[in-house]
């Protein structure tokens, strides 16, 4: 089976891609390594991938729809993972026509070259923050027509195209919302790296509400990884999975579980939580378990010491 892979060289994209090289599939990756943090830290992301025979790397923008129609002509791949974003709530409040630009155009880019190609079925990643304030435990049949970022409303966004496409097409698409991904790779402005790069450094980490009553629910990428290739296998024409842990934890527990596994002390510093972040996250995943078997299993200790591995050989201890 051949796989694409959009934003391929990112956090989750290279460690799906050497999950299906694993099984023996070929995966072209799409990543156009722009400067939302070092593009060599996704080189080495991908350095043992692109020593395996069914890779390919093509350095190209998925916004650019004659680039992508050649791609596609070129590989004809049977199935896509969209999994490449302008990342982060908060970010996108400071850039919201970037965001639309990539997850709203870029995303219709795919939807509609893919279906051109008639591809098998297409994987979708989409977010928890689609589910906004709505109450917890989030089910994927909870409201998420009141996103709280520029970034949560790209991505509804993106899921409502993805729909009209399938609907129009008959395309076989299956949307899958993350829940606060960790592990190795992970981007340097999410909480885990943010968090390890002050208590190394000896500075203080800023805790939203003091880390009392913000919860979230944190999945490590392994686990992320099995759900996104079992809703690629998956033979559903349509249909909407939360991927989580189902165990939210309050941010300071968080900090202070980080503190165990690296045996390095927190500063903090409390501040309010912003206007863009809900105060807890907390996915309801008995619908991913009974239609794609998925089973998250790495204890937050156990995948926080993987990161913590990760993020020493990454800088040298």
């Amino acid at each position: 089976m051949r796989y694409l892979i959009t934003g391929g060289a990112g956090f989750i994209g290279s460690h799906l891609s050497e999950a299906l090289l694993a099984r023996g599939d070929q995966v072209v990756c799409i990543d156009n390594f722009n400067d939302y943090y070092d593009p060599v830290r996704k080189r080495r992301n991908i350095a043992r991938a692109l020593a395996h025979p069914g890779y390919t790397l093509v350095e190209a923008d998925f916004r650019d729809a004659e680039i992508m129609d050649r791609v596609f002509a070129q590989y004809r791949p049977q199935r896509v993972a969209h999994i490449g974003a302008m990342a982060g709530p908060r970010p996108s409040m400071r850039n919201p026509a970037l965001y639309e630009e990539v997850n709203v155009r870029g995303t219709l880019t795919i939807l509609e070259t893919a279906a051109r190609y008639e591809v098998e079925g297409l994987v979708l990643a989409s977010t928890s923050s689609v589910y906004g304030m709505s109450p917890t435990p989030w089910s994927e049949e909870s409201p998420t027509d009141r996103p709280l970022s520029y970034y949560a409303a790209t991505k509804k966004a993106a899921e409502v195209l993805a729909y009209t496409a399938h609907r129009q097409y008959g395309m076989p698409i299956r949307i899958v919302r993350f829940f606060t991904v960790y592990g190795p790779r992970g981007r340097p402005d999410m909480t885990p790296h943010l968090f390890v790069d002050a208590m190394v450094a000896g500075k203080s980490i800023t805790l939203f509400n003091g880390g009392m009553g913000v919860y979230r629910d944190w999945t490590y990428v392994d686990d992320i990884v099995s759900g996104v290739v079992a809703a690629l296998d998956a033979g559903y024409a349509f249909d909407i999975f939360n991927l989580g842990h189902s165990s939210p934890m309050q941010l300071i527990d968080f900090v202070t579980a980080l503190e165990r596994v690296t045996g390095l002390s927190a500063r903090i510093v409390a501040q309010p939580l912003p206007a863009a972040d809900p105060p807890i996250t907390y996915a309801r995943i008995d619908k991913a378990t009974r239609m794609l078997g998925f089973q998250p299993c790495t204890p937050l200790e156990e995948g926080l010491a993987r990161f913590w591995e990760w993020y020493r050989s990454e800088h040298g201890d």
